[in-house]
């Protein structure tokens, strides 16, 4: 994945890193996850920073990191994502003279508890945004349910106007599609270049036929974008 056809030296940066691994199925079968799953290919990453705000899970991936990738450049943050953003930002190198830095930042918690205000702080730093859009959506957890049961959370997902316009769907899938839209039109009103992906999906946790990663970016077109979602898909179904 070419995050930046300029770049001298490209970060990893996953928010949600857990315990690096994570499982599935009723056999569960262990997989890697985005982090150790980037450190496994072979793509220019320069530096890793990894936050996980649970202390055991930070613990593990700490120790796995180690174990597995001694000699990469890691730093392993126990941190609650949405309070250290200075944090975070304090271990990227600064570009300088003739050495140009760029930032790929994974946003993927698998829930909604990620403020849109969080995305105004991370754009600001110039960071390119990967965001899969997966949250519990089901027949219980169904659209009604975060408009009402979830009303604050949903409003700091997506932010307050945007929120109104979701407030009256009662269809999941339509719910889904209109969110989507509404998150893409907020990034574009931060100055960002947009590029949204769709993906088969089969999951009881999302009963949806297909979930979105949406690609965002200041620095880089839409065009470009684009063009990295589209010769990098065995990436994206590598880290999701």
């Amino acid at each position: 994945m070419n995050a930046s056809p300029k770049a001298d030296s490209i970060i990893f940066i996953d928010l949600f890193s857990g315990s690096g691994l994570y499982s599935m199925g009723h056999q569960k079968q262990v997989f890697a996850g985005s982090c150790l799953a980037a450190m496994s290919s072979s793509l220019p990453f320069r530096k890793w920073i990894l936050c996980e705000k649970d202390a055991e899970q930070a613990l593990a991936l700490d120790t796995r990191i180690k174990r597995f990738f001694p000699h990469n450049d890691v730093v392993v943050l126990h941190t609650a994502q949405t309070l250290s953003i200075e944090e975070i930002t304090s271990h990227v190198p600064k570009s300088k003279a003739g050495h140009h830095v760029a930032v790929i930042c994974i946003v993927d918690p698998f829930s909604m508890e990620v403020p849109i205000s969080l995305m105004h702080k991370l754009s600001a730093s110039n960071y390119t945004l990967l965001i899969p859009f997966t949250f519990l959506l089901n027949e219980r957890m169904n659209a009604r349910y975060y408009v009402k049961e979830q009303r604050e959370t949903l409003k700091r997902f997506v932010g307050e106007s945007s929120f109104e316009q979701l407030s009256s769907i009662d269809s999941n899938l339509h719910f889904y599609r209109k969110l989507i839209r509404l998150y893409q039109n907020s990034m574009l009103v931060m100055g960002l270049n947009t590029a949204v992906s769709s993906h088969r999906l089969q999951s009881k946790l999302m009963e949806l036929p297909s979930y979105c990663i949406g690609f965002f970016s200041r620095e880089f077109s839409t065009q470009a974008i684009q063009r990295n979602i589209d010769v990098s898909e065995h990436f994206q179904y590598e880290l999701f």
